[in-house]
C-alpha cells in the first residue's frame, strides 16, 4: 500500500511539473510521455483553474434601512434602486444617457388624439424567487405547475393597486396626473373599473392618458406602474397571502434582471443576479452575481472602503480634500453629473415661516457658492431655481441669468427686520427648526446654513434630524412636519414637468393633498397662477415658450412666494476600486447590469 500510494504521488507530482511548465490553455487536454520508477508511461491530463468564484459587488446605501422594496410604494432613491433591479416597467429609462427605451412592451401603437396606448409585451419572462439555495421560476396552481410568466394582466393589477387608496402610495399622484380615471379612484370617488388601465389579453396593455404629452411613455414606465405578484400578495389556490408582508426575504418574486436574496435589515440587502432574465435592448443580462448593498453613513463606509470591504463608496464632505490629494484615491475618485437638486422646503402653514417675506429671507441669506466652495467641494452649482437645467423645458442658467433666488444678505435682512417691526418683536423671539434626515453629510450642510443665518439675519435656527424612513413619513404628515426641512430631487423622466409640476403643485411629491410638505394650496398667494401656467406648459408645443412657462412658474416658487429655497444642483461623489468596470448613471440610480469584476 505504502509503495503504491508513493507511486501514485510521484506521478501527479510529476505530471503536475509537466503540465505547469507547459501552461495550456484551460480545459485544453494535454498528453505527455513520462518515465516513472523506470517505466515509461503517457499521462493524459486535463489541466483547471482555481475557481473564480461569484462575483460579488460590495456597494453602499446612506444609514437607516431601505422603506420599502414595494413598487407601489417606493418615493425614494433607495427603494427605487431595488426595484429598477428586480422590476422593469413598460419602458426603461437609460440613466447613463437619460434615454428612453422599450422595456417590458416590446412596441406600442398610439391613437389618432394621443391619449390611448396599445402596448405589446415581450413574452416567455417568468416571475422568479431565490428560494435559500438558488434562484428558480415561481411557479403555477395547474394540476401539471407551470412557470408563471410576466403578463399584461399582472402591469394592469400593479397600475390599480397603486392607485387604490387603501394602498395609499405616495407616489399614486404621478400616476393620477397621467392616467384616465386613476386620480378619482385614488380619491375613492371611482371604481377600479374607471381607470383607464386594461390587459386585452395576456401581452397586450391598453392605457388611455389624460393628456397628448410626449412624457406619457416615461411616466408608464416609472416603478409605480410596474407589474407586481397578485397571487403573492392575495394569495391563490397554491400561495399562501402574504400581504404587505411579500418584499421580504424567503417571500419576494420579481422578474428583472436581479432578485432579493437577502433583507438584513436596517443592515444590508443582497440582490443576486436571475439566470432567466434574456436581456432586452439596453439592459442586458448581469455579470454580477451579487449586489450587496450595506447601510452606512459616509464617514463609516469610506472607512469600510479603505479598509476593503466596500468595492464602491461614498467621499464624506471632510474627507474630500485629502482624497483629491493622494495619489492612490484621486485615481479611485469620481465627479460625475447628477440631473437632481438639494432644497428646503418649507412648511407654509407653521409659525413664522407662514410669511412668504420670512421664506424669501432666509433663502436669499444662503451663501450657495460658499457653502459649495468650503463645504460640498464636489463642483455642484449654486441653484437659483428647482428644476435641473438639462431636463427638457428647463430654464438654464445662459438663457435665464436673473431668474429665481441669489445671494444677497442685504436685502434679506431688510425682510426680515420689515417682518419684526410689523410683528412686533425681535430676532430672539423667532423660533423655527430645520430637520434633515440623518447623515452627516447634510449635518454638516444644515450647520453651514445655520451659521449663515445667524451671521446674515440675526436668528438662531434650531437643528434636528431623523432616521430615513422616520423622516418621510414625518414630513408628509399635516400635524409633524416641520417648519423648513432637507430634501432632494431626481428626475424620474427628464421634463421640467416632472420637477416643478408633479412636486409641488396641490397632491404633489412634496405638496399632500391632506396637508404637510409645503403646504401650498390653491387660494395662498400666487398658487392659482403657478398651477395655471405649469397646466398650460405640459401640453404647450412650442418649445421656447414651454420653457418661458416654466421660467414664469419657477418664479412664484423661489422668489414671489418662496415656498422652498433651492440650494444646489448636484453632482456625485464616489471612489470606485480599479477592479470594478462601471457606469456613472445621472440619477442616483446604478445599471448594475453594465457593470463587472476584473480581478
Amino acid at each position: 500500500m505504502r509503495t503504491k500510494w508513493f507511486g501514485v504521488v510521484s506521478l501527479l507530482i510529476v505530471a503536475g511539473l509537466i503540465l505547469a511548465a507547459c501552461a495550456p490553455a484551460a480545459g485544453t487536454p494535454v498528453v505527455q510521455t513520462v518515465i516513472v520508477e523506470g517505466e515509461v508511461m503517457v499521462v493524459t491530463a486535463t489541466p483547471e483553474t482555481e475557481a473564480a468564484g461569484p462575483k460579488v459587488l460590495r456597494y453602499f446605501f446612506g444609514p437607516g434601512d431601505v422603506p420599502t422594496l414595494d413598487p407601489g410604494l417606493a418615493t425614494d432613491t433607495t427603494s427605487v434602486q431595488i426595484d429598477n433591479m428586480a422590476f422593469v416597467g413598460l419602458t426603461y429609462l437609460d440613466e447613463v444617457a437619460v434615454k428612453l427605451y422599450p422595456g417590458m412592451a416590446e412596441s406600442w401603437d398610439v391613437s389618432e388624439d394621443g391619449l390611448t396606448y396599445t402596448f405589446h409585451l415581450v413574452q416567455g419572462i417568468p416571475w422568479v424567487k431565490y428560494d435559500g439555495t438558488e434562484v428558480v421560476q415561481v411557479m403555477d396552481c395547474q394540476e401539471t405547475p407551470a412557470p408563471r410568466m410576466l403578463t399584461a394582466h399582472d402591469f394592469e393589477y400593479g397600475i390599480k393597486r397603486a392607485v387604490a387608496p387603501e394602498t395609499a402610495s405616495d407616489y399614486a399622484y404621478v400616476l393620477g396626473f397621467a392616467i384616465q380615471g386613476a386620480n378619482e379612484y385614488n380619491a375613492g370617488e371611482a371604481t377600479a373599473d374607471d381607470v383607464g388601465v386594461k390587459a386585452i389579453d395576456d401581452y397586450t396593455l391598453e392605457v388611455k392618458f389624460l393628456e397628448n404629452v410626449a412624457y406619457n411613455t416615461n411616466i408608464i414606465g416609472l416603478w409605480t406602474a410596474r407589474a407586481v405578484p397578485k397571487w403573492l400578495i392575495e394569495g391563490d389556490d397554491c400561495t399562501d397571502a402574504r400581504g404587505d408582508k411579500w418584499t421580504e426575504t424567503g417571500f419576494f418574486q420579481g422578474y428583472g434582471p436581479y432578485t432579493l436574496k437577502e433583507w438584513i435589515h436596517d443592515t444590508s440587502i443582497t440582490m443576486i443576479k436571475n439566470p432567466f432574465w434574456p436581456g432586452i435592448e439596453n439592459l442586458g443580462v448581469s455579470k454580477l452575481d451579487e449586489v450587496t448593498f450595506s447601510m452606512l453613513d459616509d464617514v463609516p463606509a469610506f472607512a469600510e472602503y479603505e479598509a476593503g470591504n466596500l468595492d464602491v463608496g461614498p467621499v464624506p464632505l471632510a474627507d474630500i480634500d485629502r482624497v483629491k490629494a493622494d495619489p492612490v484615491l484621486s485615481a479611485e475618485y469620481e465627479q460625475s453629473p447628477s440631473l437632481c437638486t438639494y432644497y428646503y422646503g418649507f412648511n407654509t402653514k407653521a409659525p413664522f415661516v407662514d410669511d412668504a417675506r420670512v421664506r424669501r429671507a432666509l433663502s436669499m441669506a444662503i451663501d450657495r457658492q460658499s457653502l459649495i466652495d468650503n463645504v460640498t467641494k464636489g463642483g455642484q452649482e449654486p441653484a437659483q431655481w428647482f428644476a435641473r437645467p438639462g431636463l427638457v423645458a428647463a430654464p438654464t442658467m445662459d438663457g435665464y441669468p436673473d431668474l429665481g433666488v441669489k445671494y444677497d444678505a442685504a436685502a434679506a435682512k431688510a425682510l426680515i427686520d420689515e417682518y419684526l417691526a410689523e410683528k412686533g418683536i425681535t430676532a430672539a423671539d423667532v423660533d423655527i427648526t430645520l430637520m434633515f434626515n440623518t447623515s452627516s453629510g447634510h449635518q454638516k450642510i444644515a450647520e453651514a446654513i445655520q451659521q449663515m443665518w445667524r451671521d446674515n439675519l440675526g436668528i438662531e435656527v434650531k437643528l434636528t434630524n431623523q432616521e430615513w424612513q422616520v423622516f418621510l413619513d414625518t414630513i408628509r404628515d399635516p400635524v409633524a412636519t416641520p417648519q423648513i426641512y432637507r430634501l432632494g430631487w431626481c428626475l424620474d423622466y427628464p421634463d421640467a414637468n416632472n420637477f416643478t409640476r408633479e412636486v409641488f403643485v396641490d397632491g404633489g411629491s412634496a405638496n399632500p393633498s391632506e396637508g404637510g410638505g409645503i403646504n401650498y394650496k390653491p387660494g395662498d398667494g400666487n398658487y392659482d397662477e403657478f398651477e395655471r401656467i405649469l397646466l398650460a406648459a405640459a401640453t404647450e408645443q412650442d418649445p421656447d415658450k414651454r420653457t418661458d412657462m416654466y421660467a414664469q412658474a419657477e418664479e412664484i416658487l423661489v422668489d414671489t412666494d418662496a415656498v422652498m429655497a433651492p440650494i444646489y444642483w448636484y453632482t456625485s461623489l464616489s471612489v470606485t476600486k480599479p477592479y470594478v468596470q462601471r457606469t456613472y448613471g445621472q440619477v442616483q440610480h446604478q445599471e448594475f447590469t453594465t457593470w463587472d469584476i476584473t480581478q
